[in-house]
């Protein structure tokens, strides 16, 4: 019974995600141009997201909204760490996309997933600077002269960071850690670091304030996102239309624009 619900899921998720994908050209459709089969989706689909997808998954959800008249997508970003906390204590959730597999593990372990994550974007780190790069940081083992911002250890960017310079051979002491990417992305625009370890996506959304610096060893700190749907997800129907758009070619143009690589 349980593979055959799954199937069901999985057919009504593809159905709505071709119908949304057979009508991005005219940037919007609506309940009315999903499959004749597919069940109606209405009402709030609360999200909860790592930090880091905030400027796309609010793109993506203001583009759900207007494809399905009638629907409002509500999320909370944070710490995919604390997200996934959340989700297990109880909080009513459809769908939880997190920025590494290990955060998403937390989630799967209690058995509140509604199927199997699948990965759907990749991220990469980039060292934020201010704006000129005053402090001319070239790489990794320049932080170790100036004051750093890291996210905190359990946060998957933290753990990436963990990975990245321990590639390099870098020994650092950050000045803070933080609990998300973009309390450490804060810490460089209001001067009180000269730099932190954040998603390349960060640095481009905030290009305005902050300038980026590559370094090779990121690309042994990838980060992959897994979503998945809730078990006990309050608005079911909302939650896999949800899981289906972002796995559109429509949601996909999105979120590569935002610096995400695809699986």
């Amino acid at each position: 019974m349980r593979s055959a619900r799954s199937l069901l899921a999985a057919t009504a998720v593809l159905a709505l995600a071709a119908g949304l994908s057979a009508c991005s050209g005219s940037g919007s459709t609506s309940n009315s141009n999903a499959a004749p089969n597919a069940p109606k989706v209405d009402g709030t689909v609360t999200v909860f997201a790592a930090a880091s997808l905030k400027e796309s998954f609010t793109a993506l959800g203001k583009r759900f909204e207007a494809a399905y008249p009638g629907t409002k997508v509500t999320f909370n970003f944070g710490g995919s760490s604390a997200l996934a906390q959340s989700i297990v204590a109880g909080a009513p959730v459809d769908v939880f996309a997190a920025a590494s597999p290990a955060t998403m593990k937390t989630v799967t372990d209690a058995k509140l997933t509604g199927g199997d994550p699948a990965v759907f974007v990749r991220n990469t780190l980039e060292i934020a600077v201010a704006k000129g790069n005053p402090k001319h940081i070239a790489g990794l083992k320049d932080l170790g002269g100036v004051k750093t911002a890291l996210c905190a250890k359990e946060v998957p960017c933290g753990a990436a960071a963990v990975t990245a310079l321990k590639a390099a051979g870098v020994e650092l002491t950050p000045a803070t850690y933080e609990q998300d990417v973009k309390g450490a992305l804060t810490k460089v625009e209001l001067g009180e670091v000269d730099a932190s370890l954040v998603y390349r996506t960060d640095v481009k959304a905030d290009a305005a304030k902050i300038d980026g610096v590559d370094f090779p060893e990121a690309a042994q700190a990838v980060n992959d996102y897994p979503i998945a749907t809730l078990a006990k997800a309050p608005n079911a129907n909302g939650a896999a239309a949800f899981l289906g758009y972002v796995n559109s070619a429509d949601a996909r143009r999105v979120l590569t624009e935002a610096g995400f690589r695809t699986p």
